[in-house]
C-alpha cells in the first residue's frame, strides 16, 4: 500500500479525500489524515477501511516528523504559514509535496535542494491559484504554437453563492476562509498594467475601481484588482504584454457596499479593542463614528457615509444587525477585522442544503498574421451542498489529481514549481473535465481594454 498523508482537514478537503478513497483499491492507496482536531474529520472519511486519522499538532516536531516519514507523498492543506515546516521535513526525508497555496519565499529558496533530491514540490494547484494557471497556460501556449503574439491577458475568479441560494442583499456568502475575505486587498497597493501603463490602486480606493464582466447564462459581475497582477508575468512569458490584470469577482454592488467597512475602519487588523468581550454590535459600530450628545448611531453613520435612509446601501447595513444592542461579542481583545468577521459569519454562512458557485473568466488578446484577435473563456461550477461545495471541488480535485500523477510518475520534473507546464496541465485539465470542471472558449472581436471600466 502506498501512503498519502493529508495534513489539515478543513472545508476544502471533502472532494480531495473522497478522490483518494474512491481510488484506494485500484491504486493501492492508504490515506492518512492528520489534523489538530481529528474529531472534525468527516465520518465518511474516518470510517473508511483505507483511512487512518491521526491527531497532529503541526508545531510538535516529533509528531510531524513521524507522520511525514511514514508517507510516500504529502499533501499540506494547512494555512500557508505552516507549509515551510512540512516542506523542510519533506526535503529531509525525501518526500514529494503538494499544496494549494502560493509559493512563499522560504519554500522557493528550497528549489535547488529539492531538484538535487529529484523531488516534486507542486504548489498553487488549487483553484486560484491553480486552475487559473493551467487553463490560462493551455490557451496561451496554443496561441503561441500558432505563431501568435500575446497583447492582453485578464483573469478573474469569484467564490460566490449559487443563484438558487442567493437570498441576501449582498448577493454573497462565505465559501472559503472568512478571514481572507475580510482582509482582501490589504498589505499594499494593487498593481497591474493597462495598455502599457502601470496602474496602482491604494487599499482605501480599491473597492471603487471595478471592472464589469458578463458571463453567458449567469449575468453581470464586477471585479476589483488583486494586490499584484504582475507576479506571473515572467512565469507566463508575458513580459512584453500591454495589459495584465488579475482580479476577484463579486456580484455588482458588493464592492461599493464593502467599501463602507473600509472607510469606517472596520477591516483594520492592526490594533485590538481592549473591551471587545461583552461589547454589543451597536457599540462596535459606534466606535468608528464621531461623538454626538443627540444624534443616534444610525444617524451619525448615515451622515458619515453620506447615504440616504432609502439607499440600498443602508438596507445592506441593517440586514447585518450592525445596530443591534442585544447581540454581544465573546471575543477578548479582538481587532476590528475579527469582530466584523464574527458579524458577517452569522449572516453569510451557507445553510446545510445551500449551494455555492465558482466563476472564472479569462480574456486573451493577441496578434496573429497582422490581425488582432481575442478569446474569452469562462468556467462556472455549482456546488452540491455545504459540504460538497464548488470551492472544495475546484480546490481539492486538482490537488488530488496532481498528487496521484506525481505518485505514479506521470509528473516527474523536479523542483519547487507551479502547474504551468504541459506535462502538468494537460492531464489534469482533461481529468477535471470528466468531473464537469470545464472551460468554455469563445472567439470574439478584439476589444482591447474596456473603456467603460472604472479601472481604466
Amino acid at each position: 500500500m502506498r501512503k498519502i498523508l493529508v495534513i489539515g482537514a478543513g472545508k476544502s478537503t471533502a472532494y480531495l479525500m473522497n478522490y483518494f478513497l474512491e481510488k484506494s483499491d485500484s491504486e493501492q492507496l492508504e490515506l492518512h489524515v492528520a489534523d489538530l482536531n481529528p474529531e472534525n474529520v468527516p465520518f465518511f472519511v474516518s470510517s473508511h477501511p483505507s483511512c487512518k486519522v491521526i491527531p497532529l499538532d503541526i508545531m510538535d516536531d516529533s509528531q510531524r516528523i513521524s507522520c511525514i516519514k511514514e508517507a510516500d507523498i504529502v499533501v499540506s492543506m494547512l494555512p500557508a504559514r505552516f507549509h515551510i515546516k512540512v516542506a523542510e521535513d519533506c526535503l529531509n526525508f525525501g518526500k514529494h509535496l503538494v499544496t494549494a497555496s502560493y509559493i512563499s519565499k522560504e519554500i522557493r529558496a528550497l528549489d535547488n535542494a529539492v531538484k538535487e533530491k529529484g523531488l516534486v514540490f507542486m504548489n498553487e494547484i488549487g483553484l486560484d491559484p491553480g486552475i487559473d494557471h493551467m487553463s490560462a497556460m493551455k490557451i496561451i501556449d496554443s496561441i503561441r504554437d500558432k505563431g501568435g503574439k500575446m497583447l492582453l491577458f485578464e483573469s478573474f475568479t469569484g467564490g460566490l453563492v449559487a443563484p438558487e441560494s442567493d437570498n441576501n442583499l449582498w448577493n454573497y456568502k462565505f465559501t472559503w476562509n472568512p478571514r481572507n475575505v475580510v482582509m482582501a486587498g490589504q498589505g499594499g497597493a494593487a498593481k497591474f498594467i493597462q495598455e502599457g501603463t502601470y496602474k496602482y490602486i491604494p487599499y482605501h480606493k480599491l473597492f471603487r475601481r471595478t471592472e464589469f464582466l458578463d458571463i453567458p447564462g449567469y449575468g453581470k459581475f464586477e471585479a476589483y484588482p488583486n494586490r499584484d497582477s504582475l507576479n506571473y508575468r515572467e512565469d507566463y512569458g508575458l513580459k512584453d504584454v500591454l495589459t495584465l490584470y488579475r482580479g476577484t469577482m463579486r456580484r455588482v454592488g458588493f464592492s461599493k457596499a464593502w467599501n463602507m467597512f473600509v472607510q469606517l475602519g472596520m477591516t483594520d487588523d492592526q490594533y485590538v479593542i481592549e473591551n471587545s468581550e461583552g461589547m454589543s454590535y451597536r457599540d462596535f459600530t459606534n466606535l468608528f463614528l464621531p461623538y454626538s450628545p443627540t444624534d443616534s448611531v444610525e444617524l451619525k453613520l448615515r451622515h458619515y457615509l453620506k447615504i440616504d435612509q432609502d439607499d440600498i446601501m443602508w438596507e445592506k447595513l441593517i440586514e447585518l444587525d450592525l445596530f443591534n444592542p442585544h447581540k454581544f461579542f465573546t471575543l477578548k481583545n479582538a481587532t476590528p477585522a475579527q469582530l466584523l468577521q464574527k458579524i458577517l459569519e452569522e449572516k453569510w454562512t451557507l445553510n446545510e442544503d445551500e449551494k455555492d458557485m465558482i466563476v472564472m473568466y479569462h480574456k486573451f488578446g493577441y496578434e496573429l498574421k497582422g490581425q488582432k484577435k481575442q478569446i474569452d473563456a469562462n468556467m462556472v461550477v455549482i456546488g452540491e451542498d455545504r459540504t460538497y461545495t464548488a470551492m472544495a471541488k475546484t480546490v481539492g480535485l486538482p490537488v488530488a489529481i496532481a498528487t496521484l500523477a506525481i505518485l505514479n510518475g506521470r509528473i516527474k520534473t523536479p523542483g519547487v514549481q507551479i502547474p504551468i507546464r504541459k506535462e502538468v496541465y494537460e492531464p489534469i485539465l482533461k481529468e477535471l473535465a470528466s468531473h464537469d470542471v470545464v472551460f468554455q472558449e469563445y472567439q470574439v472581436p478584439y476589444l482591447g481594454y474596456n473603456p467603460d471600466s472604472v479601472a481604466s
